[in-house]
């Protein structure tokens, strides 16, 4: 896999408010395709993506989440880790007050193998594995 896509990459395939540049990544998309070569998705991207979504577009949990999983079906589209975006995406759909970087780190943290993860915040901590640092 060679081929890796920034944020704003992502929001454009996912928003579609810039016809040239939804135009020009999609067709990034479909030669990769063509190829054979997934695009990657990064993490930290990822992370972006949903933050740019939540308070530049204003776009709920259930339709970001739903990006979200369409993106992880799609065989244009591959993750730096594919199961630590499904359980993020997991914890987030399970505590409506849930915060999708909260998920992100403490599902990679998981995926890691850590026993533990500790957090001074308290919306976190009410995430499955993490804990309160006090």
């Amino acid at each position: 896999m060679s081929i890796a896509v920034d944020t704003n990459v992502l929001v454009r395939l996912l928003v579609r408010d810039d016809e040239a540049q939804y135009t020009a990544a999609r067709r990034l998309l479909d030669r990769a395709a063509a190829a054979d070569e997934p695009v990657l998705v990064l993490l930290l991207a990822l992370l972006e993506t949903e933050w740019v979504l939540r308070s530049r577009y204003r776009l709920d949990k259930p339709s970001i989440a739903g990006a979200f999983a369409a993106l992880l079906e799609s065989a244009d589209v591959e993750f730096e880790h594919a199961p630590t975006v499904e359980e993020a995406l997991y914890r987030w759909s399970q505590d409506a007050r849930a915060d999708f970087a909260d998920c992100l780190l403490a599902a990679r943290a998981a995926q890691l193998g850590c026993r533990r993860f500790f957090s001074f915040d308290a919306g976190a901590a009410r995430l499955p594995g993490v804990e309160l640092l006090r």
